[in-house]
């Protein structure tokens, strides 16, 4: 079975305009469709809740693991925890990276997510499809917000 989620797209803007809405905790969330609390900062825990229609009861948590300016972004969170009544702190989290490359066009953005293998068996296979399908949708979120004039 597959462990990982692997996604990448060319983005027609800048790699510094990829990183503000990449990282900062505001931006992330307009395109993530996440009301966040705090700002991104490695090493420190980062919650709020989700906005997607039908998703708003979800807790968003993730822990700041990387941040290399204009090339790396990385946390690790809990995998399609959409059950409030779940405790999923024992669970061990995946982890997420995000790259970004200057390219002729822009920014080549990629998204991997691994460590689903260490997921309960339970959950591994719905958590997998739901991240393929959810980041998928998320590359086109992120795609649409960069290209397109965004006032603070």
């Amino acid at each position: 079975m597959k462990d990982s989620v692997e996604k990448t797209i060319e983005l027609k803007a800048p790699v510094s305009r990829v990183w503000h809405a990449l990282t900062d905790y505001r931006e992330f969330g307009e395109w993530f469709q996440a009301k966040l609390e705090s700002p991104f900062t490695p090493g420190q825990v980062t919650t709020g809740h989700m906005t997607y229609p039908g998703y708003e009861h979800i807790k968003w948590e993730a822990e700041i693991k990387q941040m290399e300016p204009e090339k790396l972004f990385s946390y690790t969170w809990h995998p399609y925890a959409i059950d409030p009544s779940v405790d999923y702190s024992h669970e061990t989290p995946t982890l997420v990276e995000f790259r970004l490359e200057k390219i002729e066009t822009g920014t080549l953005f990629r998204v991997k997510e691994t460590g689903f293998d260490k997921l309960p068996p339970h959950r591994r296979e719905e958590a997998l499809q739901m991240h393929e399908e959810g980041w998928a949708e998320q590359l086109e979120n992120i795609q649409r917000f960069v290209t397109t004039e965004h006032r603070e």
